[in-house]
């Protein structure tokens, strides 16, 4: 005696095949409303129409089944938005990434790029207003910010300040945890929080700018290198960075300006 819908009815009004309907049962996130004991077949019920169809949005946008099945579990409208709101918070960070790769392979893939202007500079060392910090590579960009804030914050008011800045070494790019500088250059640095004096040191500097998205600074960044390697120059120290024209200036990407300052020695044969 039928019970409800069969399999293949609710796979029709749900518009999801059977093997779906199937994994969902598996895991636990639909139980059939009833099963046949003799025949093992599932039977649904119109009135789980709408939870299959909530899990199938949810699996669309790629949520894993553990997650999904917290959702459905949560115990309250709020626990659940919670819940989808960090899934999403998690596809916009991807997408950016994949937006930053796809900018990125675009440009690798431009047929004779125009020559690299790359300037051959002597600096002094000098004192700036700045933040020292140790972080992950995965928290580059939160740390960053949250510094660059503070230090804006520290020089508010003053009309002395040159652009942003950041010194960062090798292990920044190259490991997992690394040592940055957030700076401005100014005049009688204050101390104040993590905002203190800071010296950049005296430096030989292959110099070059870099025109376009930060996502993109690889591009310049692997031109520049290719230079200093052609030119038998060395990377001696951590790598300088200049924002002249950037977020906080205009929203246009393609305008943004960022100098980048490798330190360098020339090579001697032998």
């Amino acid at each position: 005696m039928r019970t409800g819908l069969t399999i293949g009815e609710f796979a029709r009004l749900t518009r999801l095949s059977i093997r779906t309907l199937r994994r969902y049962h598996q895991a636990g996130l639909l139980e059939p409303a009833a099963i046949d004991p003799s025949s093992s077949y599932r039977y649904y019920t119109s009135a789980q129409i709408p939870a299959a169809q909530v899990i199938y949005q949810l699996r669309e946008l790629g949520m894993p089944l553990r997650e999904v099945g917290q959702v459905l579990a949560a115990p309250d409208p709020d626990a659940r938005a919670a819940l989808i709101a960090a899934h999403l918070h998690r596809l916009e960070s991807q997408l950016d990434r994949t937006k930053a790769a796809v900018s990125t392979l675009r440009r690798l893939l431009q047929p004779d790029p125009a020559p690299l202007s790359v300037a051959l500079r002597s600096v002094p060392a000098v004192t700036v207003a700045g933040i020292t910090g140790t972080c992950d590579r995965s928290s580059l960009a939160a740390w960053y910010f949250a510094a660059m804030d503070e230090l804006d914050a520290a020089l508010a008011g003053r009309a002395d300040v040159g652009p942003p800045g950041g010194l960062y070494d090798n292990e920044v790019f190259t490991g997992k945890r690394g040592t940055m500088t957030v700076y401005r250059q100014v005049s009688q640095p204050p101390a104040t929080g993590r905002v203190g004096a800071v010296e950049l040191p005296a430096a030989e500097l292959a110099v070059t700018v870099h025109r376009g998205p930060h996502s993109e600074l690889d591009v310049t960044y692997g031109r520049l290198g290719a230079y200093i390697t052609d030119n038998a120059l060395a990377i001696a120290g951590p790598v300088r960075e200049v924002y002249l024209a950037g977020p906080a200036d205009t929203a246009d990407e393609e305008s943004w300006l960022t100098e980048i300052g490798w330190p360098i020695f020339r090579v001697t044969p032998g």
